[in-house]
């Protein structure tokens, strides 16, 4: 009995075999021509891209969609040769769709928010945005996800829902951006002077945008000092270096021409005598 068992077995195994094996061997096949066709398309795509003006975050983006519709695709034609109905397949898929579209809200409102910044372009790869607290360059916009790289080094990965839903400041959209600088300066400086010596440093920048105005204005008076605005523009990929550089210009001005920072005073009287302090 247990060795009728056995060719029982054995012969039903060979029916199957026989009954499924060409779909199961065209379904392989089919599973190792498509993945090669995919990487021939995914690699003629990327060239065509490359070759195009569409902007680098559009590509990665297609890119990414691309992956997963041609994988899909692929599948379905999978699914068919192994004899699983269209109807069926669509049945199966829609209902798989939904509990993974339930599962996955997050990376659908990812996917939405992917295409909502491809559309309305708040920014685009190599802008130096802040968003989220995060101040850097944007490296790569994909179909879920946004990726910037900071100043010092890190790179931050953030849901492309949460940036589609963030105030966005894109400081390179625009090709100029304004310095501005605070200084303090005592009330007895004298005002036309120091406009004369700090404007004269700033316009020495080699960054600095010329057909824009180099101002500097008293914008409040206060306790101790008078407070001036220093104003001119650059080039906005330029900024921070040029900032940097622009502060210390006028601070070597105005220690070459002999003004100091003030500092704060305090009148103490003591009986009918009123002596000077400084603190």
């Amino acid at each position: 009995m247990n060795k009728d068992f056995w060719l029982q077995l054995k012969e039903q195994l060979l029916n199957f075999l026989i009954e499924i094996g060409p779909e199961l061997i065209y379904a392989v096949v089919s599973l190792i021509i498509g993945i090669f066709l995919i990487k021939l398309i995914m690699s003629v795509l990327k060239r065509t891209l490359k070759k195009s003006r569409v902007e680098l975050s559009l590509k990665t983006f297609v890119e990414s969609l691309s992956i997963f519709l041609l994988y899909g695709l692929l599948f379905f034609i999978i699914g068919s040769i192994l004899g699983i109905k269209t109807t069926s397949f669509i049945a199966v898929f829609g209902a798989a769709g939904i509990a993974i579209g339930l599962a996955l809200q997050g990376s659908l409102a990812n996917f939405a928010g992917g295409v909502l910044i491809l559309v309305f372009k708040p920014f685009k790869v190599g802008d130096l945005i802040h968003v989220n607290n995060n101040l850097g360059f944007v490296q790569k916009i994909d179909i879920l996800y946004t990726r910037i790289k900071t100043f010092d080094g890190r790179m931050v990965t953030m849901p492309n829902g949460n940036v589609s839903n963030s105030d966005v400041d894109n400081r390179t959209m625009e090709p100029y951006r304004r310095i501005d600088l605070n200084l303090k300066f005592s009330f007895d400086t004298d005002m036309d002077t120091i406009r004369q010596i700090v404007i004269g440093a700033l316009k020495k920048h080699p960054e600095l945008i010329k057909d824009l105005p180099v101002e500097v204005y008293l914008d409040e008076i206060g306790e101790y000092e008078m407070k001036l605005k220093a104003r001119c523009w650059v080039a906005s990929t330029e900024y921070w270096p040029a900032y940097w550089e622009q502060l210390e210009a006028v601070k070597k001005a105005l220690d070459t021409n002999g003004i100091e920072i003030p500092i704060p005073k305090r009148k103490v009287y003591q009986g009918n005598t009123a002596s000077s302090e400084q603190k």
